[in-house]
């Protein structure tokens, strides 16, 4: 069995893309639960809105969006190993992606503010 070395370049994109799967799946059945109350709860889901205009909401939701570019890249960087045959050009893809997320998210946080 071969063993992904920690000091290989890619390795990072793999842990984002790992943990950024994981935060999002964390995240689901929070949002799930949030929109249920619209349904059920009216006036508690008012509540909840107004609250999402708070700060701290708005670079959570920065952290959000970070986390969906940063997963969606990471997945087509997969499909990218799969598909195509590998260059060292990856190494800067990757990175490249990882500052697509960050200005993707960026201009989010800048139009929520």
């Amino acid at each position: 069995m071969i063993r992904p070395s920690r000091s290989h370049p890619l390795w990072l994109a793999f842990v984002l893309h790992r943990l950024s799967g994981l935060a999002l799946a964390l995240f689901l059945p929070a949002h799930f639960w949030l929109l249920s109350l619209a349904l059920t709860q009216p006036q508690r889901l008012d509540h909840m809105l107004s609250f999402a205009e708070s700060p701290v909401v708005k670079i959570a939701e920065f952290g959000l969006v970070f986390l969906l570019s940063v997963h969606i890249f990471g997945g087509l960087r997969l499909l990218a190993l799969e598909f195509l045959p590998w260059s060292n050009r990856q190494k800067s893809l990757a990175a490249g992606a990882i500052g697509i997320s960050l200005l993707l998210s960026g201009l989010f946080l800048l139009r929520a503010i």
